[in-house]
């Protein structure tokens, strides 16, 4: 068994992959939701497809996205694979105890969290990201060329009181999930200092916050603006 083998199996490797898998989605969250803001640019949904058409034919882009799918893929298999080892190498009473009183409920919970997520996330995905690039979308001509005009297809869904009431709590398990991932994701990396890490935890806590509720205006603005 080689050494790459060894340490991907591996509870150190399995956190460690864990961690920068976790850090690679968090700066797609970033980047994904530095680009969504232009929904609130009020100028029809222009420069949002002129992004979304930037974001589905840049190569750089595409490899990044062929990335993210990576990340996503292997941060569940592996959360799926350390929560089946805690749970076996602990008592439950112990597990209880302990849990209870040393940790947040975002620790706790973090399967349970990012389970709802996942289910989020594919439905997110089949709504829009397919829809972008196999789906009946309409087009809209700007300075004569042509665009795939996603922002109709985002208006026309978040006009649905019940996707947009999902899509708000989704992203009210996603800063849970956010709250108690992004200090850990440093910590299993063995950047834990008392100098950093107060800072560390300062900035998640704010990035837990900042970013689901910008998430979260989106289909709030368009439902109630449009």
């Amino acid at each position: 068994m080689s050494w790459v083998t060894k340490t991907l199996s591996s509870t150190l490797g399995r956190k460690l992959i864990m961690a920068l898998t976790g850090l690679f989605l968090i700066l797609f969250l970033t980047g994904h939701v530095s680009g969504n803001l232009l929904l609130f640019k009020g100028d029809g949904g222009e420069a949002f497809n002129i992004y979304a058409k930037f974001m589905t034919t840049n190569p750089a882009v595409k490899i990044l996205s062929y990335l993210t799918y990576i990340s996503v893929i292997g941060h569940v298999i592996y959360s799926v694979i350390l929560s089946r080892k805690n749970k076996s190498a602990r008592p439950v009473a112990y597990a209880e105890s302990k849990s209870s009183t040393n940790s947040s409920f975002s620790s706790r919970n973090m399967g349970i969290l990012g389970t709802i997520i996942l289910i989020f996330l594919v439905v997110h995905l089949q709504g829009f990201w397919y829809q972008m690039h196999w789906g009946d979308v309409p087009t809209v001509v700007y300075e004569g060329e042509t665009y795939k005009n996603l922002f109709e297809i985002v208006t026309f869904a978040f006009q649905n009181e019940l996707l947009v009431a999902g899509y708000v709590i989704a992203m009210g398990f996603l800063g849970f999930h956010l709250s108690h991932g992004f200090a850990s994701a440093f910590q299993s990396l063995g950047l834990s200092h008392k100098k950093y890490s107060p800072a560390i935890e300062a900035v998640g806590k704010i990035y837990c916050v900042v970013v689901p509720v910008l998430f979260a205006s989106m289909p709030l603005y368009i439902y109630f603006t449009s």
